[in-house]
């Protein structure tokens, strides 16, 4: 198992520190930095600005929205970053939420997994640079009865086969994401509950493709907190907004897949309650019902030898990419939580 970054969004003021993590992470050998977008900082402006920063880690999407992106637009866009950044780029896709889509970008949300079928198989081929065209239900390239003529991608990508992950979280969408991407990122994990509520469904996926798990990756993002063990509960109570955020208010009370796995993971009663406070308005009592033991299952909390504990979890239960995502109020805070990061990665490996 490797170690990732999550750099989550820019440009609430701590943008040089998110470079000086990146960097760390790059010094110490993380594998690949991680950058989001949801309505605010795109992240291919975001990979490129670190990407010409750092030397070996690889950089990745997570996610390039699908709304927001014609697919050749992601195709060109992909090349591009990974030509400059000497083969480092790694595409992270997603259909978003209902809310985004259809509020922010005016794309209506609807058959998500077809939509992201198509999306995927028309940048597949335009990176393989052969002339696009495509007939599909969401896409027609060219437009019919036009001047429209199929063009092909004139950049020519550092590789031959970029890494493609779709971020997933239900049933069907991680089932098609085995079956059509290299990668899966993943968000609330929890080890206990990995196998019932995600590799099964990636397994079925890379069986419908003649494939296996083998040498596809499986890459949840963790936000970790170093700390004594006796102070678990303060560590966690740093993770509740965030927590509530996710499961209570993301999506709509009819739509929210992190309050689904939150009930597939066992948490039907508390997930309920949690997005019923939410979108009441209680953020703090939907953080408050949040129980700890939901937080320490999706988290890493405590110290460097209870961190390489939960790590060894991770990696039996079949992550191959582990990515972090370390809280602190200050840099010093970030990049000592990092440090910990390998030194819990070392821990594990040794045991």
């Amino acid at each position: 198992m490797q170690l990732g970054i999550n750099l989550g969004y820019w440009g609430a003021g701590m943008d040089g520190d998110n470079l000086a993590v990146a960097q760390e992470a790059d010094r110490l050998g993380y594998a690949v930095c991680w950058a989001a977008e949801a309505y605010g900082s795109d992240a291919a402006t975001v990979l490129s600005w670190v990407a010409a920063q750092t030397e070996r880690i690889d950089v990745g999407s997570a996610i390039f929205q699908i709304p927001a992106r014609q697919p050749a637009m992601t195709a060109m866009t992909a090349a591009t970053l990974d030509t400059l950044s000497g083969g480092r780029f790694r595409l992270g896709l997603g259909v978003s939420g209902p809310q985004v889509s259809e509020g922010w970008y005016g794309v209506k949300f609807d058959k998500p997994l077809a939509r992201t079928r198509e999306y995927v198989e028309i940048v597949r081929r335009a990176m393989s640079r052969g002339r696009l065209s495509y007939e599909g239900e969401h896409w027609t390239l060219p437009l019919p009865g036009g001047p429209g003529k199929p063009l092909k991608l004139t950049v020519h990508p550092q590789r031959e086969h970029i890494p493609l992950y779709i971020a997933a979280i239900g049933p069907k969408n991680l089932e098609q994401t085995g079956e059509i991407a290299d990668g899966a990122l993943l968000i609330f994990p929890a080890a206990e509950h990995l196998e019932e509520t995600t590799l099964t469904h990636l397994r079925a996926g890379r069986k419908k493709a003649g494939k296996t798990l083998a040498g596809f990756d499986v890459c949840p993002t963790l936000p970790l907190a170093v700390g004594a063990d006796k102070d678990l509960p303060a560590l966690a109570d740093t993770f509740r907004p965030y927590t509530a955020l996710y499961v209570g208010g993301m999506g709509s009370a009819k739509q929210n897949f992190y309050n689904r796995l939150a009930r597939r993971m066992g948490y039907e009663k508390e997930a309920a309650e949690i997005q019923q406070k939410y979108l009441a308005g209680d953020k703090q009592g939907a953080a408050a019902a949040i129980p700890q033991d939901l937080i320490d299952k999706t988290t890493l909390l405590g110290s460097v030898e209870r961190i390489a504990d939960r790590m060894r979890a991770y990696a039996d239960a079949g992550v191959t990419t582990l990515s972090l995502a370390p809280a602190g109020f200050t840099l010093e805070e970030r990049l000592a939580s990092l440090r910990a990061g390998t030194e819990a990665l070392e821990h594990a490996r040794l045991a």
